[in-house]
């Protein structure tokens, strides 16, 4: 497969563990051409990522991954080829780290008041240079002996409905959208399936997206044909990539597997033009 993409991938800015230096290497090795790194509600490891892929002949596109939410649901947007020296992004960029540690405070002061021993500072020395959320809060128990396994950090604590869960600062689709947009990037809905339903998704294409992220480890073959068909119909562009974040059990086998060929980034730089 020419030109091999792989539009989805986390460094230790957001959730994932290697650092955009140590990503870009073993995207190389992977024998990927063209990534993008996309952290969660962070940038800061694009200027890193381009340095080493300048030198090692891998591309890579300024990315994030925007979290937004309609109701209860979280939604999150793929967001490829903006400014990431924009300060109006880098303002609401800020505001989102500010409202991640005060999310963290109020779920560690749950967690205290539940007798489980947690600091904040544990907290934050797991998120290290990364936007604070669940998953370090999850760790940090683990770390601490507090509870058994990372999955039983979510299961009995700290997912959704649980006794110290507490919802996070979100903005809406298509004001995830418009900022992408006036970055001058593309925006599309990430990871649809299997928890974003066809009125959902509708709904999510009025707001204004780009494009669909058809190929992801989260979709059957079945739901990429359904995903493409979407995209033909309304005219969308599609993206896609392996959400490679470096500490997951099956990572090994994601890298290089889940990929875009260069077709899918030309189209994208034609719609920019």
């Amino acid at each position: 497969m020419k030109g091999r993409a792989d539009l989805h991938m986390h460094t230790h800015y957001s959730d994932g563990v290697l650092s955009p230096t140590e990503l870009v290497r073993r995207a190389k090795q992977a024998g990927l051409s063209i990534i993008s790194i996309t952290d969660h509600d962070n940038a800061d490891g694009i200027d890193e990522g381009i340095r080493e892929g300048q030198t090692l002949g891998v591309e890579v596109i300024p990315g994030m991954e925007l979290s937004a939410s309609v109701g209860d649901q979280d939604i999150h947007i793929l967001g490829y080829f903006f400014d990431h020296h924009d300060q109006r992004l880098h303002d609401y960029l800020a505001i989102f780290r500010a409202e991640r540690v005060r999310r963290a405070e109020r779920i560690v002061g749950k967690l205290n008041d539940l007798k489980i021993p947690l600091t904040i500072e544990a907290v934050l020395d797991r998120a290290g240079t990364g936007s604070v959320g669940r998953p370090h809060i999850a760790a940090a128990l683990v770390d601490g002996g507090l509870t058994g396994t990372y999955h039983e950090a979510f299961l009995k604590y700290i997912g959704f409905g649980k006794p110290a869960y507490e919802k996070k600062y979100q903005i809406s689709p298509a004001d995830a959208v418009e900022l992408i947009t006036s970055a001058g990037g593309l925006s599309f809905v990430a990871h649809p399936g299997p928890s974003i339903d066809e009125k959902l998704l509708l709904d999510l294409i009025k707001a204004g997206v780009d494009g669909i992220e058809v190929v992801h480890p989260a979709h059957s073959p079945e739901l990429m044909a359904y995903y493409n068909g979407i995209a033909s119909e309304y005219y969308l562009l599609t993206s896609g990539g392996s959400d490679f974040h470096g500490g997951r059990k099956n990572d090994h086998e994601v890298l290089g597997r889940y990929v875009v060929t260069d077709k899918h980034i030309d189209m994208m730089r034609r719609q920019l033009q």
